[in-house]
């Protein structure tokens, strides 16, 4: 069954790791319904939330992707109710 969650992700230093995590995500479009990027350059952070639709294990492992990279924070809220 497929579940609607929330990745939020903190980027320190950008400039090291946003082009490895774009590049993940990319591979994810087809479950990703939304994506609000906050740069915040003078803080050399970037701020994620991307709004994904998939099932549990697709959606943990996106997270575990990202969680991999260095300079990246990732935490993931996954809605309990299932979706048809």
């Amino acid at each position: 069954m497929q579940r609607v969650a929330v990745i939020s992700a903190i980027i320190e230093e950008p400039r090291y790791s946003q082009e490895a995590f774009n590049r993940i995500i990319s591979e994810f479009q087809d479950m990703i319904r939304g994506r609000l990027g906050i740069p915040m350059p003078e803080q050399e952070l970037g701020v994620v939330a991307l709004v994904v639709v998939g099932n549990a294990d697709q959606i943990n492992h996106l997270t575990g992707l990202l969680g991999r990279l260095e300079h990246v924070t990732v935490k993931t809220a996954m809605a309990k109710k299932e979706l048809p």
